[in-house]
């Protein structure tokens, strides 16, 4: 068994050197490729997250497995605060004498869901596509930890990705709602962009609120909370540092979480690239990214941005593989935008956080 500790440094190597040998390898990006590649490397991630030991290092998986078998299955209980997911858990817990197969199935779904958009997505460049999603700052964190809201992500960008499909797309809206009910926010950002159009809007809005959170203003984060149920208020409320993080105003995320907004500005504006799923994925990122920063002065900030950062690699490579051509600025600069996303995670992963 590889010891926990390990987890991170061999995922993260792992997918760098991958992501360095697939993108010099990748010549003619226009070309379509086979699927068995990715799907290999999906099941290497299966069995490889599923398998993990229940310990500490991962948090909530210690959590979930200490608390396997405690809850007896009496039917489908539709008071659950996770209609999906808690109900799964338990009714799981009463079959199964370990909670490896849960672990199995949540991680089958997680990487699943996410090769599933990229092929959707990126159906000439899978591979790298998926890549870039392992590789993206939460995507480790998500699969091993927070599995509950990682999963539910994952659930709502398999709607994101079929937005020009609406029947499969609202499946995929409710799943991920029934697996977390912080998945509130994004369907209702989902809902926003059905009705609003115009790009410019979003980014006005998206500069007001990071001058909010520059000001330090914390009416909206007050409002928010007054709105939300128990857990929401708690993390709203409180910016001590009894949870582990920090709080206050986070340069490093706004830095990161603006790079998405930046590229965008350029693409629809500058460069005109006129896209549906790009342009409804981009609008629910800078909803939801806007909502964090009003956010940013409580607790578990992270957990509010991720509610954005998931969608971010999908943002970073979708002009890079979309516009069909080989000399236009953002295909010719594809393997920096790349190589960026994947030094940043790994700045973060390996040294910042280790």
């Amino acid at each position: 068994m590889i010891p926990d500790f390990l987890y991170k440094y061999i995922y993260h190597i792992l997918i760098a050197i991958l992501t360095i040998v697939a993108v010099r390898n990748r010549r003619n990006i226009f070309e379509s490729e086979p699927i068995v590649g990715s799907l290999i490397l999906c099941l290497f991630m299966i069995i490889f997250i599923g398998l993990r030991p229940h310990t500490s290092v991962f948090v909530d998986t210690k959590n979930y497995a200490d608390w396997w078998g405690l809850q007896y299955w009496t039917g489908f209980d539709t008071n659950a605060e996770n209609l999906l997911f808690d109900n799964l858990y338990i009714w799981m817990s009463n079959i199964f004498m370990e909670p490896t197969i849960f672990f199995l199935l949540i991680a089958s779904l997680y990487f699943s869901c996410l090769l599933i958009a990229c092929r959707k997505l990126f159906e000439a460049n899978t591979f790298i596509a998926f890549l870039v999603c392992l590789a993206a700052f939460s995507t480790f964190s998500y699969g091993t930890n927070g599995i509950k809201a990682g999963l539910a992500a994952s659930l709502f960008i398999m709607a994101l990705a079929y937005r020009d499909k609406m029947i499969i797309s609202v499946i995929f809206l409710l799943l991920s709602w029934g697996c977390h009910h912080s998945m509130v926010l994004p369907v209702g950002a989902y809902l926003i962009t059905m009705v609003f159009k115009d790009s410019r809007w979003y980014f006005y809005g998206w500069l007001f609120c990071l001058l909010m959170a520059a000001a330090h203003v914390t009416f909206f984060q007050n409002l928010f909370a007054g709105m939300s149920d128990d857990s929401g208020n708690a993390y709203l409320t409180s910016s001590n540092s009894d949870w582990g993080g920090k709080s206050g105003f986070r340069i490093d995320f706004v830095l990161y979480s603006a790079m998405p907004v930046v590229m965008g500005y350029f693409v629809i504006f500058k460069y005109q690239l006129r896209d549906f799923l790009y342009e409804n994925m981009l609008h629910y990122y800078l909803i939801t990214n806007s909502i964090w920063m009003l956010c940013m002065y409580g607790s578990f900030t992270n957990r509010i941005a991720y509610l954005s950062w998931f969608t971010y690699p999908f943002l970073i490579i979708y002009p890079c593989f979309a516009i069909p051509s080989d000399s236009h600025p953002l295909v010719v600069n594809r393997q920096k935008f790349i190589y960026a996303h994947l030094s940043f995670s790994l700045l973060m992963w390996l040294i910042i956080y280790k």
